[in-house]
């Protein structure tokens, strides 16, 4: 990626998939050119946790909802150090933002920090192109020069594509920190960092888990070093057929029948561990409005989501696994995705979405509680 934080204004910009369909508007944020995989979120909030999640590394986000920017920025709201995505597209930026907690604007941010993005463009269409066609490599250029359309597709198409990509040590931490328990500590959970988001060690800290963060890179000794009460794989991006050390080092805490939970990127691993495969879907889930079906209670939740790539178990079976029965625990509502996984005879689960949930809905902050009921149970 290359950039330049002179204001963007009426700088023309262009968006080219790589199947060479072509979306003129303006460029906003950064100006120069990006390439990453075209995705999009249907959230109509909570644009500064979506930018700053670890996990769309390499994507540019497509925002469905038209009015983004329209709150700012804060200091508060970041789930990580940095913007992560690799670009941005909206249809219409705020020209002024207006919230009591915004500090700067969103196309500040966004120039501050490199990212170049696009604005003014149909995300309609485009939104339907995906859905219809799928995800793919895309760039974004903008600039008064712009380079000729062949010259465009050509660079689009010599991207890497996201199938395939092993990414998470590239976004996660790279010494171990810890975040402590408020309060009385209750418990300490090893967590695994693939793309770890900000909120989600604060959800465990909250119910009185020492939480220690580990590099991607951490083994097996280093998990049981710090006498973990439970472990924890988060989310992160990449293909999960690549994360063959954090299959090996899972299936060591699984054999060990630590407590485990694991989110996003950890379902897909836990799914490794068990046996099964993976694949990548069409587009995706990504927004905070997924409806998935917890199993085993029978009650419908509205989800955060983040994931391109699923675990492919069957919805209807127990199956019989090196590490005991494992069922499918939740389904997605709108395409059978399986959205979770839990194992039958010893304490492991596993959820495909995200329930930290910042910037929300709070549904599933139940899960956290499971995981602290699993621990109980293991310790009495």
């Amino acid at each position: 990626m290359t950039t330049s934080t002179r204001g963007t204004g009426k700088i023309p910009a262009v968006l080219v998939l790589e199947d060479g369909r072509t979306f003129r508007g303006r460029a906003y944020g950064a100006v120069g050119e990006t390439f990453g995989e075209a995705v999009f979120s249907t959230g109509m909030t909570g644009y500064q946790e979506t930018l700053t999640d670890p996990s769309y590394h390499r994507q540019v986000v497509v925002m469905t909802a038209p009015h983004i920017g329209n709150t700012g920025v804060n200091d508060e709201d970041p789930e990580s150090q940095r913007i992560w995505v690799a670009g941005y597209v909206v249809r219409d930026p705020a020209r002024i933002p207006s919230n009591w907690r915004a500090v700067r604007s969103l196309d500040e941010e966004l120039v501050a920090q490199g990212v170049v993005g696009i604005s003014g463009i149909d995300t309609r269409a485009l939104t339907r192109h995906l859905r219809e066609r799928g995800a793919m490599r895309v760039g974004i250029f903008s600039g008064e020069a712009l380079p000729d359309a062949g010259v465009m597709l050509a660079k689009v198409r010599q991207t890497a594509e996201m199938k395939g990509a092993d990414l998470s040590t590239q976004v996660a931490t790279e010494e171990p920190y810890v975040v402590p328990a408020i309060g009385t500590k209750r418990f300490t959970v090893a967590a695994i960092d693939l793309g770890i988001k900000g909120m989600t060690p604060h959800r465990m800290a909250e119910r009185g888990i020492e939480v220690h963060v580990l590099p991607a890179t951490a083994t097996a000794e280093d998990v049981y070093a710090v006498e973990p009460d439970g472990v924890f794989f988060s989310n992160g991006p990449g293909d999960p057929a690549t994360a063959d050390h954090p299959v090996s080092v899972m299936r060591e805490v699984l054999s060990r029948k630590t407590p485990l939970f694991g989110i996003c990127f950890g379902n897909q691993i836990l799914g490794r561990a068990l046996g099964f495969g993976t694949y990548k879907l069409k587009y995706g889930h990504r927004g905070i409005n997924q409806p998935v079906q917890d199993r085993t209670t029978g009650k419908v939740e509205i989800t955060a989501h983040n994931h391109g790539f699923a675990v492919d178990a069957p919805l209807d079976t127990v199956s019989d696994t090196p590490f005991g029965r494992a069922e499918v625990s939740h389904v997605c509502l709108n395409d059978d995705v399986v959205e979770g996984l839990q194992l039958l005879d010893q304490p492991a689960f596993s959820v495909q979405y995200h329930p930290e949930a910042a910037a929300g809905p709070h549904d599933a902050a139940y899960l956290f509680d499971r995981f602290v009921s699993l621990m109980e149970g293991q310790r009495a």
